[in-house]
């Protein structure tokens, strides 16, 4: 019996709306508490929502309001800004 391919993990941008791997995509998340963070781990609990790592997405998604529809709650300005200086860093590599 040969070995199985590991199934990747895909999930939908809120940007673009194409499916892509988890690892190429950062995870917003709402804790249990109701508190909105950045996930670098991908593995805190509660209710997540995933964004490539494109300023494009963040505008498509930040304009049509997706990010604050998937987790349900108002999404400060705080983290909108977080989220543009990490993609900023990612393109400087």
């Amino acid at each position: 019996m040969g070995i199985k391919p590991k199934k990747v993990p895909m999930r939908m941008c809120l940007g673009c709306r194409e499916m892509r791997p988890k690892a190429e995509l950062r995870r917003i998340v709402k804790s249990p508490e109701g508190e909105i963070g950045i996930d670098l781990k991908g593995k805190a609990p509660g209710r997540g929502a995933y964004i490539c790592l494109s300023e494009q997405c963040l505008k498509k998604a930040r304009k049509s309001r997706a990010l604050e529809r998937a987790l349900e709650t108002s999404i400060g300005e705080e983290i909108y800004e977080r989220l543009e200086a990490e993609i900023r860093a990612q393109a400087g590599e």
